[in-house]
């Protein structure tokens, strides 16, 4: 059993238990509640930590817990109704609406329940995240001189330069003060959109997209525009009508393994974006997400469209989240030129900079021996899970689902649903079946063509738990009645 489910499963057992013991008594010792639950002593002090969070238990050194004194009498709640009005009022002329939707991202990000197979996640499971080598950078980052210490508001010139390096190439086509540090990929986003783009301007989008960036683009007061992709990415030709049509001046992309198509743009269509981009006097935001997420089976990854850029369209978001750990929150933001000063403005404003220990620990990640051994060990589990989870589709779902193409990179597969599916309603069933999936609707900021499901096989434990979740989505689609003919 996971660490977390023992966690939740010990609390809720402890919390069941409080009634037995008056106010003030001692609760059981840790290492009785061990040997009675058959779990670490950090399970038990965790739990106990989560009980004392919410004002149940007290917890004192040397002496255990005890059950906290009744709470006393709550107060009458609060009439919040007038917040209502303060939020809702917008002036004549405000374009998009003030209120965020943030649920296609909640989607990806909450752990689910107890017992449900994760299908819809977007990280790593904790088997493949590099616990050992994050640890062991960690203890050697705070031992490093002035490691607490304020760091330059850029970033630390040393990560500066590797992230330069990752994303010009060999070339060199990028140097380290192009790069900016960022609190991860999201925040970089934010910043992107929120530096290149005015409130109420419109900014052009692949369609599908990341709902991550739908939800960025709206929150900053931004109109998301569709643009229709294909197996090959982008359509550059209706992206050109699109810049016309819109008067947009930005567009936003994933040109590798983009999410949630797993599409690689096209060689004839890279050198296109950059340059119908330029025609409009447009930047080119890429999301370069998954490159690290590469599969061991695909051929050798194309260029960023960054280092094929020598005259600033393209702004360039990275980070190493998604390929160590949900809490690594270290990512990239590259541009030249004014762009960059204007960026540069934004990330200081909102957040001074990242923690230099984050920063320090990063760095010493990157450069250790075991960074190379855990890229090939994830390149050879994607590949392998990949595989899993197609043939269990094939297996379990031939008639029901269509995967139009399938990726050799990122961590998700796109599901085409028969017409007139009601994706909202197979979602629920599958999470009553035991599996969390995640519909294809918030991936669309307009009106969708068709219905979808969208896949993850990195968050699960490993092959055979994909084909179990896939038994439980058949059970979904027999209750929904979806893909009968």
């Amino acid at each position: 059993m996971q660490e977390r489910s023992s966690v939740e499963e010990l609390a809720g057992f402890l919390r069941s238990e409080l009634n037995r013991y008056s106010p003030g008594e001692k609760l059981p010792s840790s290492r009785v509640l061990v040997e009675r639950f058959r779990v670490s002593p950090v399970t038990v002090s965790r739990a106990l930590a989560a009980l004392a969070a919410e004002g149940l238990v007290v917890t004192r050194p040397g002496a255990g817990a005890f059950r906290a004194d009744r709470p006393a009498r709550r107060h009458r709640p609060g009439d919040t109704s007038w917040q209502e009005l303060a939020l809702g009022a917008e002036s004549a002329g405000e374009a998009v609406p003030r209120s965020v939707d943030a649920s296609g991202v909640l989607t990806t990000l909450a752990a689910p329940p107890s017992g449900v197979i994760e299908l819809n996640g977007g990280y790593l499971h904790p088997g493949l995240q590099p616990e050992q080598a994050m640890a062991a950078a960690l203890a050697r980052a705070g031992r490093r001189p002035g490691a607490w210490g304020r760091p330059p508001t850029d970033g630390l010139p040393e990560l500066r330069a590797w992230f330069a390096r990752e994303i010009g190439g060999p070339s060199g086509a990028l140097a380290a003060s192009d790069v900016l540090i960022t609190a991860g990929g999201q925040s970089a986003l934010t910043t992107a959109l929120r530096g290149l783009a005015a409130p109420g301007a419109p900014v052009l989008v692949e369609s599908p997209t990341y709902p991550g960036m739908l939800a960025a683009a709206r929150a900053s007061g931004l109109r998301p525009v569709p643009v229709p992709a294909d197996t090959d990415g982008v359509r550059t030709d209706l992206l050109a009508r699109a810049f016309r049509a819109s008067g947009a001046r930005v567009f936003v992309c994933q040109p590798l393994f983009q999410n949630p198509g797993g599409a690689v743009l096209a060689p004839d269509r890279r050198a296109e974006v950059i340059r119908v981009a330029q025609q409009a006097g447009a930047f080119v935001v890429e999301d370069d997400f998954a490159r690290r997420l590469v599969h061991e089976d695909a051929p050798p990854l194309p260029a960023t469209l960054a280092a094929d850029d020598p005259d600033g369209v393209v702004v360039h978001v990275c980070s190493l989240t998604k390929i160590t750990s949900p809490s690594l929150r270290v990512g990239a933001l590259a541009a030249r030129g004014p762009a960059l000063e204007r960026l540069r403005a934004i990330q200081v404003v909102d957040s001074f900079f990242v923690p230099r220990p984050l920063q320090e620990t990063a760095l010493e990640l990157v450069g250790a021996p075991a960074w190379p051994r855990h890229l090939r060990t994830v390149a050879a589990a994607l590949r392998t899970r990949r595989e899993a989870l197609l043939a269990a589709l094939h297996q379990e779902l031939p008639d029901a689902a269509e995967v139009p193409h399938v990726p050799y990179g990122g961590y998700h597969l796109w599901l085409r649903l028969p017409d007139g599916t009601d994706e909202a309603a197979l979602a629920a069933a599958a999470l009553r079946a035991g599996v969390a999936v995640a519909p294809g609707r918030p991936y669309f900021s307009a009106e969708p063509p068709a219905p979808h499901l969208r896949l993850g096989f990195a968050s699960a434990s490993g092959p055979a738990e994909l084909a179990e979740g896939v038994r439980r989505l058949r059970t979904a689609f027999a209750a929904t009645g979806t893909g009968r003919g």
